[in-house]
């Protein structure tokens, strides 16, 4: 049997930036190998780390094409930036690192932090044209962009990580901590916030499949202030007759709408538990309502709901369903 690799809240800091992200590693620890962190890093980073926790991590990190401060808090993280900014420096001119110099300081002035993308393999041309597309999008989605290019280093760092803290050679290990390709592919375990994933297991055991959060949750974003929703109402409910179903265009009876729960949304915008822990999520009907108008009396929308369908193929699915909001319109999505 593996043994357990006991780290402190420094090691995880290297990993991440966000103070809150260390102490909940370390409490959730120790682990027997990066395989087995790194499903409790991606949930931590996305359910326990605030937007704060998020802005405190990319600052961590030095503007591309520039060299980490000496004074970085985590000497560790400030060396595994410079290696991972080693293409890029080595692909780049005097033109395009002053280009990337000058888009730096605008994105930075656009979105209020540093444009944050897992550099590791990537030449400086190909950052720049990354850059510029992604300084078009509005600070609410480059927020959750950034959020999982952050992620996507923390698992390349976790892997650094376990191998350095390794007691005897591990095939598993080494492998993720030099493949970069790999690291990139693993994108399944960072896009858990924002699109639908299979979940991670709970314990640490491999044998027993168990949710670490409910399968249904949501998060509201006022895309006009560009800052989280607090104070909106959230209901959950199911479709209940299994003979029938809600048809667009008729009128929908309100019985046969059963309500699972109901939640008010935090300072982060996140509500609370809106179902009962189930590992396997009933296949149905399901609507989730915000109460839109008590949270801007002035908008267009009273409230808005919303109606999805799980089919018996998603039932081990997580579902995340992101209501992006403003006056006077509102999106939603579900990643594929």
């Amino acid at each position: 049997m593996e043994s357990s690799v006991v780290l402190g809240e420094k090691e995880w800091f290297a990993c991440c930036g966000s103070v809150k992200f260390a102490k909940e590693m370390a409490a959730a620890g120790p682990f027997s190998g990066y395989l087995e962190s790194v499903g409790d890093a991606s949930d931590i980073w996305f359910n326990k780390v605030d937007v704060n926790g998020w802005l405190e991590a990319f600052s961590a990190h030095p503007q591309i094409g520039e060299s980490p401060s000496k004074t970085h808090k985590s000497p560790t993280s400030a060396q595994w930036s410079k290696g991972e900014q080693s293409t890029a420096l080595a692909t780049a001119t005097d033109s395009t690192l002053q280009e990337l110099y000058e888009w730096n300081a605008r994105y930075r002035q656009k979105f209020g932090f540093v444009f944050l993308i897992f550099a590791s393999g990537r030449s400086s041309p190909e950052i720049l044209a990354e850059m510029k597309r992604r300084y078009q999008n509005r600070p609410i989605i480059e927020l959750e962009l950034a959020a999982k290019e952050q992620m996507k280093i923390t698992e390349l760092r976790l892997s650094k990580l376990f191998s350095a803290n390794a007691t005897t050679a591990s095939t598993t290990n080494t492998q993720y901590a030099s493949d970069v390709t790999n690291a990139r592919d693993r994108e399944s375990h960072i896009s858990g916030h924002f699109v639908a994933v299979k979940e991670t297991p709970a314990e640490k055991s491999t044998e027993k499949f168990t949710r670490t959060r409910p399968p249904i949750t949501t998060h509201v974003l006022d895309i006009a202030r560009g800052s989280p929703a607090a104070g909106i109402e959230v209901l959950l409910e199911t479709w209940g007759d299994n003979q029938s179903r809600p048809l667009f265009g008729q009128m929908d009876s309100s019985h046969n709408w059963m309500l699972q729960g109901s939640s008010t949304t935090d300072k982060d915008g996140r509500s609370g538990q809106l179902m009962k822990m189930v590992d396997v999520l009933s296949p149905g009907i399901y609507r989730i309502s915000f109460t839109t108008g008590r949270y801007n009396p002035t908008g267009f929308f009273p409230y808005v709901s919303i109606v999805f369908e799980v089919r018996d193929s998603q039932k081990l699915e997580h579902f995340h369903v992101p209501l992006l909001l403003s006056p006077f319109s509102f999106s939603t999505y579900r990643g594929s």
